[in-house]
C-alpha cells in the first residue's frame, strides 16, 4: 500500500496523525477518524485515551478529542484566505449569481462569504440590493458598489482576527430582519452534527442569521464536508442548499439531500482513483 494510506499506518503513526488533525481542526470525532482511518471506533477511542494522557493540552470529550488549552484558537482571516482560492472565487460568483435585483441578503463574516462580496461588487447589472453583514472587511468590499447595493452593517464587539462583530449588541438588527437570502460560511459539515464552527461567539451569531432569512445557503469548499468542529451552528435540515467546489464524497452528498438539502457545485473535481484493493 501507499505510504501515506490510512489503513497502512501503525499505531503510533495513527495517533500522530490523530494528534495534527486535533492541532489544526480543533475537534475530531471518533466516527470521522475510524472513517479515515479504517479501524473501529473502539480503536480510536483506545487511542483518544492514549492521546489525552500523553500529551498535553488534548482532552477526550463526548463523541471525540479537543484540544483542550486553546480550544478557541483560530487560524487568523489573511491566513486562510490563502487556501482553496480558486474553489472560493467559483463559489463567490455562483452565490452573485443568484441574487436578484431588490433582494435583501445576508452575508456571514468568511473568506469564502468575502469572495461573494468581491463577485457583487463586479456585478454592474444589480441595482436595489441590501446586504447585511457583520464583516467589517465584507463592509468595505461592498462600499464600492454604492448606491447599488446598500451595505447594513449590523453592529456589536470586534473580533480583530476575522474581522467580525458578535455579542454583545451583534444581534439587535439581525432579530428584526426578514431576509431573502443568507449565505452562511462554516468550518465543518456532518451528517450528525450538523453545521458548525470553530469558536462559540460567531456561531452564535450564525445561529442568529439562520432565523433571519427564508432561505439558507452554506458555502463552504470540499474540505469542509465530513467534519465536524468545535460549535454547533444548524442541522441539515435548516439549510436550503450547500453551494460548494470540488469533490464530495457521493455517501455524504446522498445523506445531505435526504435531509431535504440541494447541493450546487461551482467547480467540480473528478472522483479519486479507487485504491487498488477496490478494483
Amino acid at each position: 500500500m501507499p505510504q501515506d494510506d490510512p489503513e497502512s499506518l501503525d499505531i503510533e503513526a495513527r495517533r500522530e496523525r490523530i494528534a495534527r488533525m486535533v492541532d489544526t481542526e480543533q475537534f475530531v470525532s471518533v466516527k470521522q477518524l475510524a472513517r479515515l482511518f479504517g479501524v473501529s471506533q473502539v480503536t480510536i477511542r483506545t487511542d483518544i485515551d492514549a492521546l489525552s494522557k500523553e500529551r498535553h493540552g488534548l482532552r477526550r470529550v463526548r463523541g471525540g478529542i479537543l484540544r483542550g488549552q486553546t480550544p478557541y484558537s483560530e487560524t487568523p482571516y489573511e491566513a486562510r484566505s490563502r487556501s482553496e482560492e480558486a474553489d472560493k472565487l467559483a463559489i463567490g460568483e455562483a452565490a452573485a449569481a443568484i441574487i436578484r435585483d431588490n433582494d435583501t441578503v445576508i452575508l456571514d463574516v468568511g473568506t469564502t462569504t468575502m469572495a461573494i462580496a468581491e463577485a457583487l461588487v463586479k456585478k454592474t447589472d444589480l441595482s436595489n440590493v441590501t446586504v447585511f453583514t457583520n464583516g467589517i472587511n465584507i463592509a468595505l468590499t461592498l462600499e464600492r458598489a454604492y448606491p447599488r447595493i446598500m451595505t447594513v452593517v449590523t453592529g456589536g464587539s470586534l473580533r480583530p482576527l476575522q474581522h467580525s462583530l458578535v455579542e454583545p449588541m451583534a444581534t439587535l438588527i439581525l432579530g428584526n430582519i426578514s431576509a431573502n437570502i443568507a449565505f452562511v460560511g462554516c468550518n465543518g459539515i456532518d451528517t450528525e452534527f450538523g453545521i458548525s464552527a470553530t469558536n462559540l461567539p460567531e456561531a452564535a451569531i450564525k445561529q442568529v442569521i439562520v432565523q433571519a432569512a427564508h432561505r439558507i445557503v452554506v458555502v463552504a469548499d470540499a474540505s469542509k464536508f465530513g467534519r465536524r468542529t468545535l460549535a454547533h451552528v444548524c442541522g441539515l435540515e435548516d439549510v436550503d442548499c450547500f453551494l460548494t467546489a470540488g469533490h464530495i464524497d457521493e455517501t455524504l452528498a446522498s445523506q445531505i439531500r435526504e435531509a431535504g438539502a440541494t447541493i450546487q457545485n461551482a467547480r467540480p473535481a473528478p472522483a479519486p482513483a479507487p485504491d487498488a484493493k477496490d478494483r
